[in-house]
């Protein structure tokens, strides 16, 4: 039946974006009226997908173990203590030696007429607006060099100058000539050619969940992270857990944002889990805890020698879901999302999360329709996001109780922007997804490149109902 409208506690004025004082009726600078904003849900609801909602005893939720006496939790079992598997069933190779950090490039600088406190462009323009500082190898024309072959000597050495001497088998090898060393700013020595930084393209698959991450054909780097693991509960039923983060692009470092953000929101997850702590519970606490990192970059001196009057503090959105035997559980902050496909392709999909951006409040507010929103060069302004200069941070959450399998789809703008609606991911989704995650995640990233990858992509695939442990993809 129709009720009257309720006020939101809205923050700013859904029509102009001036700041509200808690109590305003209308707006102060263009007499907006507030009553007609619609209220903000609640983050605690358990939606039923495709079915009814399980009685509460259809669900036993284990309860926390006891502590070791002394008033400390029992030990959490890690991620990193799981078998896991590759795609063939093989173990998993050790993870190769981390890279010396290195200083992060320069954010670039924000364009005139920056948008008011609230608001933020985690996007740069039209595809010719997006710099090609270095050359993505696709794009490139050069033919590989033939197996077998000598590489094309340089000018250098033909005009009697010495050629460089062939690096030692633990040095870097130049991905183009194959001959020439690579120096510590990641170009060769030999033909100077750049190289692809390690976070270009990034695979993970733990156990019977995988993500993949890509820079884009367009983007200099990729600013988006993810964080993937398996751990069980405190009754040995198995969860899988995926964070995605995308990091501000109008932002100073969103490339170390995203990155923190992701390890901070996954650490915490795999750690409050097999304590008893309740999924929901436990991703707004993952998504608290990604915001201290991330606050905590803007007080580092890297962010100080690279801050200026225009540039913004280091920030980043995050999505992320936990899957178990019957529960999933969605958090977000930005315009990140997580799609629904169920194996049963006849069923319909659902989209299970709302963005944090311009577009999204002018469809709740009634301004525009969602044609008219989406097609505003404002669309992907977002409203929500994990910063220190973040006007409030306001975590969602909500948990589903699907009626089916199915696999459930964790990824960033530069994805869903070649599929929007969940009919169009469902899709592009392949039909054997939840048994090949890593699989399904590289073709999701190929779609996107085919599509164009004017931004950098990131997806995490989680099958539902969560696997046993040591199950990889088969």
């Amino acid at each position: 039946m129709s009720q009257m409208p309720q006020q939101a506690a809205v923050s700013k004025c859904p029509s102009c974006e001036e700041p509200l004082e808690p109590g305003d009726r209308f707006c102060g600078a263009c007499g907006y009226d507030l009553s007609v904003v619609p209220a903000r849900p609640e983050d605690s609801p358990t939606l039923a997908i495709h079915g009814v909602v399980p009685a509460p005893d259809d669900v036993d939720w284990p309860v926390a173990r006891d502590s070791d006496g002394h008033g400390h939790p029992a030990p959490v079992h890690a991620a990193a203590e799981l078998p896991g598997t590759d795609s063939g069933g093989s173990p998993l190779p050790p993870p190769p030696p981390a890279a010396p950090p290195s200083a992060p490039p320069s954010a670039p600088a924000a364009p005139a007429g920056a948008p008011a406190p609230g608001v933020r462009f985690d996007r740069p323009g039209e595809p010719e607006e997006y710099p090609l500082q270095a050359p993505d190898p696709r794009l490139t024309a050069e033919p590989a060099p033939v197996p077998g072959q000598a590489p094309t000597p340089e000018p250098a050495a033909a005009s009697g100058q010495s050629a460089p001497a062939a690096p030692d088998a633990a040095e870097k090898v130049c991905v183009a000539c194959r001959a020439g060393r690579v120096d510590d700013d990641g170009y060769c020595e030999n033909c100077g050619h750049a190289q692809p930084r390690e976070r270009d393209h990034m695979e993970q698959e733990s156990g019977p969940i995988a993500a993949v991450s890509d820079r884009g054909l367009r983007h200099h780097r990729n600013e988006d992270a993810f964080s993937v693991g398996c751990t069980a509960l405190p009754d040995g039923a198995p969860a899988s857990v995926a964070i995605v983060c995308d990091g501000v692009s109008s932002a100073t470092r969103p490339d170390d944002a995203s990155l923190a953000a992701s390890r901070a929101a996954g650490e915490t997850l795999l750690g409050a889990l097999p304590r008893g702590t309740h999924p929901q519970q436990a991703m707004h606490d993952a998504i608290l805890a990604a915001s201290q990192a991330v606050n905590a970059l803007a007080d580092e001196p890297a962010t100080a020698r690279e801050q200026a009057p225009h540039q913004n503090a280091p920030a980043c959105t995050l999505v992320g879901a936990v899957v178990t035997a019957g529960l999933l559980v969605v958090g977000w902050v930005g315009d990140s999302r997580v799609y629904w496909v169920p194996a049963d392709r006849t069923t319909p999909p659902a989209r299970l999360t709302e963005d944090d951006s311009w577009a999204a409040q002018m469809v709740a507010a009634g301004l525009m329709n969602e044609a008219e929103a989406y097609a505003d060069e404002r669309a992907h302004a977002i409203t929500g996001w994990l910063g220190a200069d973040a006007y409030e941070l306001e975590p969602h959450t909500a948990s589903f109780k699907p009626d089916r399998p199915g696999v459930v789809v964790v990824c960033t703008d530069g994805l869903w922007n070649y599929a929007e609606s969940a009919e169009e991911m469902a899709e592009a989704v392949p039909l054997d997804a939840a048994a090949r995650p890593l699989h399904g995640a590289r073709v999701l990233v190929g779609h996107a490149l085919d599509g164009g990858g004017h931004d950098n992509v990131t997806v995490a695939l989680l099958p539902f109902p969560a696997p046993s442990q040591g199950a990889g993809s088969a």
